[in-house]
């Protein structure tokens, strides 16, 4: 079941071509969450997160597609869910499997462009029940963070000043 998850997880991530573009990096610090995405303001994005303030043996990584619900200029409502995987579990475990699976998430959240001047900083709230790999315990967690996404800069048009003759 794990294999089959990961491989369709795999297929989704190979399959999108236009993920590429346009990235945002984000510090969700109550949380101790690093993350980068695709290009957010597209229908459906990736996030992947890594967390940090942790054991070599405990860092995992979430791979999460997202959904836009909602997108406007200021608030920007998504869902998705994922896996998170721990590639470095074999440190503690020599039996374990080569990409140990964690657990699986739900993620329900919304991102806030406060400042009318940069949109590009975004403030980031989330709802992230989880549950670990054979569903045996779960918690429900919640992030709020900070997001900045990279893009190229608006032409603004501006009209050229005709000299007065004379």
């Amino acid at each position: 079941m794990k294999r089959v998850l990961f491989v369709l997880m795999l297929m989704l991530l190979l399959g999108q071509e236009k993920l590429r573009a346009q990235a945002s990096v984000g510090y969700y610090p109550w949380s101790n969450l690093l993350t980068v995405s695709t290009n957010a303001k597209k229908a459906i994005w990736l996030d992947t997160r890594l967390q940090t303030n942790s054991l070599f043996s405990s860092l995992s990584v979430d791979l999460l597609p997202m959904i836009n619900l909602k997108r406007g200029e200021v608030a920007q409502w998504y869902i998705g869910g994922g896996l998170r995987l721990n590639p470095l579990y074999r440190i503690a475990d020599a039996d374990a499997d080569l990409i140990t699976i964690d657990g699986y998430s739900v993620n329900i959240g919304v991102r806030v462009s406060p400042l009318p001047m940069n949109r590009r900083i975004m403030l980031a709230l989330e709802l992230n029940p989880y549950v670990k790999d054979k569903f045996d315990s779960g918690v429900l967690k919640t992030h709020f963070g900070i997001v900045y996404a990279f893009g190229k800069k608006k032409k603004t048009d501006t009209a050229t000043e005709q000299p007065v003759s004379p």
